[in-house]
């Protein structure tokens, strides 16, 4: 089965029926490496909730992402990035109208080709991808969310090179 046709099939699973409406949609772009990233995002929010007794809680969603690595000029090249990520999230209980959050998260994500920036060489496509991040919800409904993260993707040791790649990314959200 090729890529593409994998790539459809869990976009048509991860699309289909009421059970897995979207809960929101997400842009972001980021700098890294002498590499700019650009990806777009879904998210499925988590009905559960820990730590529930104080103005703060921990709640959580599930983030399938696609982008695009590009490299410098000269370099000229052109990467794809797939992921699926769990992110945790400390958020306050009852919002008021500006709603401040910090999140982490340690996700999978698949990378082709696996050659970037001329000089950094990944050992293979699949990659984990972990985040810190912070930022704040506003609206009327909360509808909206812009925060940063930092992101780092290597593929945790398993096979050499293990070059790893940093971003500091800008992503902005609209939740329905």
């Amino acid at each position: 089965m090729t890529m593409k046709k994998i790539g459809v099939l869990v976009w048509a699973l991860l699309l289909g029926g009421n059970a897995c409406a979207i809960d929101g949609i997400s842009v972001e772009h980021g700098h890294g490496s002498s590499t700019e990233m650009a990806r777009v995002g879904a998210q499925w929010d988590w009905e559960k909730k820990w730590f529930t007794e104080n103005s703060w809680l921990v709640a959580g969603f599930w983030e399938a992402s696609a982008g695009r690595w590009d490299t410098p000029v000269g370099h000229g090249k052109s990467f794809t990035d797939v992921g699926f990520t769990p992110v945790f999230r400390l958020q306050q209980k009852s919002p008021s109208i500006v709603a401040p959050y910090a999140e982490a998260a340690v996700g999978v994500h698949i990378i082709s080709p696996t050659f970037v920036n001329g000089t950094r060489q990944f050992s293979s496509v699949f990659q984990f991808g972990d985040h810190l991040g912070a930022g704040a919800r506003f609206g009327d409904r909360q509808q909206f969310d812009l925060g940063y993260r930092f992101q780092h993707l290597s593929n945790a040791g398993f096979s050499h090179p293990n070059p790893g790649i940093n971003f500091n990314q800008i992503r902005l959200s609209y939740h329905f």
